[in-house]
């Protein structure tokens, strides 16, 4: 299985953090968001592995250089322009493309921001089973913003202090927190029809309306944090000194 690290973003939740470094190289308990995520990677036997890269893009290449890549295949997207995570990953199609005989092998994208304990084996386990465009980690919690499910977990619509979009019919939607991990088939890449800068939920809730299935996977056993801000730094720092995720 290959990977995406959604790693370009400024980071500006974490300011003061990513004045002089990007989110990626943020530290927790003296080790990088970045080394955090590979470390998962290669503990579900993922090897190859892209990473879109823009704000101090080149202290993560450098970075990455100085560790040898942490013994994997990675290749860097570079953005000059920020393209949001739809945009970045279609950037990054040919990465996933390149080997015909794996042109059907789903893959995962993983925002560098998020640590979970989340069973990515098992994630695309219920992918396949479920013959799935895209497979969603998710969990029900407090949120800002929700995306909405059927009975069936199939995405719906999204939902927001300021409106409910609704893409299919779902009497009673589950409303649940997206937790920024999914796993993908590279058949997306042939459907997504938009240009240049664009949210990969966008796409997905146009996807759903065309009755292309985009599923949840309900994460609530597992530990997540979003790294949204200074404090959450310092609480995921508590977290990892006391072994609540690895």
């Amino acid at each position: 299985m290959r990977a995406m690290i959604l790693a370009a973003g400024l980071g500006t939740r974490l300011r003061p953090l990513t004045d002089d470094r990007p989110k990626a190289l943020v530290e927790i308990a003296g080790r990088t968001l970045l080394e955090i995520t590979l470390s998962r990677f290669r503990a579900f036997g993922v090897r190859e592995v892209i990473i879109n890269v823009h704000h101090f893009a080149d202290m993560i290449v450098e970075y990455l250089k100085t560790n040898h890549d942490f013994g994997m295949c990675i290749e860097i997207s570079r953005e000059e322009i920020l393209l949001d995570t739809g945009g970045g990953l279609k950037k990054a199609a040919w990465f996933f493309l390149d080997d015909s005989s794996r042109s059907e092998e789903p893959f995962v994208l993983h925002n560098v921001d998020v640590l979970s304990t989340i069973d990515l084996q098992r994630m695309a386990q219920v992918h396949a089973h479920n013959q799935a465009l895209a497979t969603l980690a998710v969990q029900e919690r407090q949120a800002s913003r929700y995306l909405l499910f059927n009975k069936q977990l199939e995405l719906s619509g999204r939902c927001s202090p300021e409106k409910t979009e609704l893409v299919c019919p779902a009497p009673r939607p589950h409303a649940l927190g997206f937790c920024g991990i999914h796993v993908i088939s590279p058949r997306i890449f042939e459907l997504m029809d938009e240009d240049g800068a664009f949210s990969i939920v966008s796409s997905y809730l146009r996807l759903a309306a065309q009755g292309e299935r985009i599923v949840a996977f309900r994460a609530e056993e597992y530990y997540w944090r979003d790294l949204g801000r200074p404090d959450s730094v310092l609480e995921a720092t508590q977290d990892l000194k006391q072994k609540v995720f690895l």
